[in-house]
């Protein structure tokens, strides 16, 4: 396991991971059947093996004001549970890496998400770890070698949502299956599209 110290959407950042899955895709990794989204995935990858080159990376409105507010979460948590988390760039073990947002002492990480109010007080009534993010947030412990992972998710004026999640380690034995047979098919991709230039 080797970790990036880098500033994450840096050049180094994008050549630390390039042409590997990570976490924040391994729910599109989990997609079952003929799956656009997986295979769409694959082809980007295939690109970046090819070419030695990272995608392009899309940021819309939402990302960037969530990236503008990761701070402000940031020290909210700090302040409610009295730690002081560590920033990292990219985690990467083997063929697979992560992004998180924090590591959390010698055995947490943390995970930050921020929402629109109206989606915030959904989560809040449910009160439960958000299944959306189960993929990514169970992706990063098991490429971190991590015990407990805590999401916060964020919106100004609003009370946040904070849950913790243990290792799951038969959904991450199924994660690492999928993430292998993900890679065994990237690497028959990258093949073909290297016949393709002998030919």
């Amino acid at each position: 396991m080797e970790i990036v110290d880098c500033e994450q959407g840096t050049p180094e950042w994008f050549a630390a991971r390039l042409g590997i899955p990570t976490a924040s895709m391994f729910s599109t990794v989990l997609a079952k059947g003929e799956s656009k989204t997986r295979s769409e995935y694959m082809r980007k990858l295939a690109g970046e093996v090819v070419t030695g080159e990272p995608m392009e990376s899309f940021k819309n409105g939402h990302m960037e004001r969530g990236q503008a507010m990761e701070d402000e979460a940031r020290k909210y948590y700090s302040f409610m549970h009295g730690v002081e988390p560590q920033r990292v760039g990219f985690i990467r073990d083997g063929k697979k890496g992560c992004s998180p947002d924090s590591l959390i002492g010698e055995t947490g990480m943390l995970e930050i998400k921020t929402t629109l109010p109206h989606l915030l007080i959904d989560l809040l009534e449910k009160d439960n770890f958000p299944p959306a993010h189960k993929a990514q947030c169970q992706g990063n412990l098991w490429v971190a070698k991590r015990e407990y992972i805590d999401i916060i998710v964020y919106w100004p004026k609003m009370p946040p949502l904070i849950k913790r999640a243990a290792r799951d380690e038969d959904y991450i034995q199924n994660l690492a299956s999928e993430v292998d047979r993900f890679n065994e098919e990237l690497a028959k991709m990258v093949e073909r599209i290297r016949k393709y230039e002998k030919a």
